[in-house]
């Protein structure tokens, strides 16, 4: 017999807090700190280009796929999956897409506290003007020093689990809503503040030419795959997050006028943080291709040699916290929901059972830039928390939006999916069968094999 899947009584308050927490999740430490260095690395304005239009192909569909998912299941991503296979005669096996967005949300959230936790350091080093005046190579130092004190980083990674575990303890109208209530706008004018300071320090017209002015001798080969593999993993697809959040979706929100919502603020954010960053980088003649320094090397310099640099650089640290305590928040959410579907234990406690066996993990990556740092996997010499890294965005997560978007282009009946897309134009419902049942699992696919192929005979 099949089950009737019911409203939560836990559901966002509108559609534009769920916007605000969607694009709180997408919005995180792949934004601010990686996609401004991996666009450096890879000639800027052609790598721009070829990200929007993978944003478009993949990102969009399986984050559609997923908050539908989310919203018509009604609970955790495994609980939802069950609802839904029972609902409609499929095999309950499906299940197994939520199991691995839960144990995927968790793996990742281990590790990724831990730089979110030097992310708050830096907050407290920038607005005491540590590095005023510094140049690159004491910038550098400092950075190793911090990274060689397990203590250090332990106390910073454990202090942002805490206010991580807080948020989410308290539910979704006095915990998440709350978040992202005040975050997410504070992040968005945290950034406009810092190009503004950038426009100022005269490097912003730089930073938007090289942003947005095409350069494709520049794009390599390698170069449109990382655009390609960076278009779905920014925006928090695979781990079961945005499912999880669609699931407390108000009925008669639009899963698709959403999606693009959260999808356009998503890009937004992630290229005005490399507007903001470039403009800062160019203004002090550094190179902007500094790889993942770019971030706690490269822009403390800059900020410490512009004048007003300490407290513009503490504001941009703290804008960066901001949006990794979001996407933190929502990477722990659909293992919290699934337990607390599962035991008459309140979420609170859960919360914090699950906090502390995530941060007992993480501990291992606290390790891996100090006493565990020769300590490396067999044949792929990777560090613990190269491990994690690795599997989960190798591995896991586009194995996840790969069957995610299976589940809804091949799964699901295809009536039941255009009528909660509103999909009434048969040559609309056809496109979107072939976008999502086999141009987006496709590009996935391709992204998923050559990333690990290149993986391994690096390694060879």
């Amino acid at each position: 017999m099949s089950e009737q899947v019911t409203e939560r009584s836990d559901m966002w308050s509108n559609s534009f807090i769920f916007v605000l927490a969607a694009a709180g999740s997408a919005v995180g430490l792949g934004n601010i700190w990686k996609f401004p260095y991996i666009a450096g690395e890879n000639g800027g304005g052609a790598f721009v280009l070829v990200y929007l239009i993978c944003i478009a192909i993949i990102g969009i569909p399986v984050m559609v796929s997923e908050i539908m998912l989310g919203k018509l299941g009604r609970a955790s991503p495994i609980q939802a999956l069950l609802n839904l296979s029972r609902k409609h005669n499929r095999s309950t096996k499906w299940s197994i897409v939520g199991y691995m967005g839960v144990l995927t949300g968790f793996l990742i959230l281990s590790f990724y506290a831990v730089v979110a936790g030097w992310v708050c350091y830096y907050i407290l080093r920038l607005f005491t003007g540590e590095f005023s005046g510094a140049d690159a190579g004491s910038v550098g130092e400092a950075f190793n020093t911090f990274l060689s004190d397990p203590w250090q980083v332990l106390l910073w990674f454990s202090i942002f689990m805490v206010i991580t575990i807080f948020f989410v303890a308290r539910g979704v109208t006095r915990g998440l809503e709350l978040c992202v209530r005040y975050s997410m706008p504070a992040v968005f004018v945290l950034l406009l503040i810092l190009i503004g300071y950038g426009i100022h320090a005269g490097g912003f017209v730089e930073s938007a030419v090289f942003l947005f002015n095409p350069d494709f001798s520049a794009l390599t080969r390698e170069g449109v795959l990382i655009a390609l593999g960076h278009a779905f993993f920014t925006l928090s697809l695979g781990m079961g997050a945005i499912m999880a959040y669609g699931a407390y979706v108000p009925q008669d929100v639009s899963v698709g006028t959403t999606t693009f919502t959260i999808a356009i603020l998503d890009t937004v954010l992630a290229l005005l943080a490399g507007l903001a960053i470039f403009a800062i980088v160019f203004a002090n003649s550094l190179a902007p291709d500094a790889g993942p320094g770019l971030l706690f090397v490269t822009v403390p310099v800059a900020f410490g040699n512009l004048p007003g640099g300490t407290f513009f650089g503490g504001l941009f640290f703290l804008l960066v916290a901001l949006a990794a305590l979001t996407s933190a928040i929502s990477i722990s959410e659909p293992a919290i929901a699934y337990f607390s579907e599962r035991n008459k234990i309140s979420r609170a406690k859960i919360a914090v059972v699950i906090g502390v066996v995530c941060w007992v993990l993480g501990v291992g990556s606290v390790l891996s830039f100090n006493v565990w740092a020769d300590v490396k996997l067999a044949f792929f010499d990777w560090t613990f928390f190269d491990s994690l890294d690795k599997i989960t965005q190798l591995v896991l997560l586009p194995l996840g939006g790969l069957l995610i978007a299976l589940i809804v282009g091949h799964v699901l009946p295809k009536q039941v999916v255009f009528e909660e897309l509103g999909l009434v134009s048969p040559q609309i419902q056809r496109a979107w069968w072939i976008i999502v049942g086999f141009i987006t699992p496709l590009a996935v696919f391709c992204v998923f094999i050559i990333e690990a192929l290149g993986e391994i005979t690096a390694h060879m």
